[in-house]
């Protein structure tokens, strides 16, 4: 396969090709070489940058995924990591649960007002002692109840 022009490699990736510059300047990417001024690409980058995208939805930063790759580029990725980042998104899918569920639950709650309901209150509560804070358990019992 021929190789593949940046504006190419943006069209296919959907990055801009300012990113696809700053993606070869951190070195989580390389052109093999210029036709003109513009940089030219090995098809191979496409799963690179997918597996990039990949590894910044998950929330890895990019220095992070600089370390995912061999020098040869090739994947080179620590499952214990992967295992780490994993207990990271169970945390914060537990605490946006919460948070989801405690505004559903105010958003339809019958009491008058919200500081009469005791939901409400035990969430607030549990804000106050920082129990909703990123890094933190959600409130005993994990959802609110009415």
């Amino acid at each position: 396969m021929t190789n593949l022009d940046i504006a190419e490699v943006a069209r296919r990736s959907g990055l801009p090709a300012s990113t696809l510059r700053y993606y070869e300047e951190k070195g989580l990417i390389a052109s093999v070489g210029r036709a003109g001024l513009r940089r030219q690409f090995d098809p191979g980058v496409l799963p690179r940058l997918a597996l990039i995208a990949l590894g910044r939805t998950a929330g890895f930063s990019l220095d992070e995924i600089a370390l995912m790759f061999a020098p040869d580029g090739s994947p080179r990725i620590d499952r214990a990591v992967l295992a780490a980042k994993a207990d990271e998104l169970d945390a914060t899918i537990g605490r946006l649960t919460v948070l989801r569920d405690s505004l559903r639950h105010a958003a339809a709650c019958p009491a008058p007002t919200h500081v009469e309901c005791p939901t409400f209150r035990r969430i607030i509560r549990a804000a106050e002692a920082g129990e909703l804070a990123a890094g933190d358990h959600p409130p005993a019992g994990g959802r609110p109840r009415r």
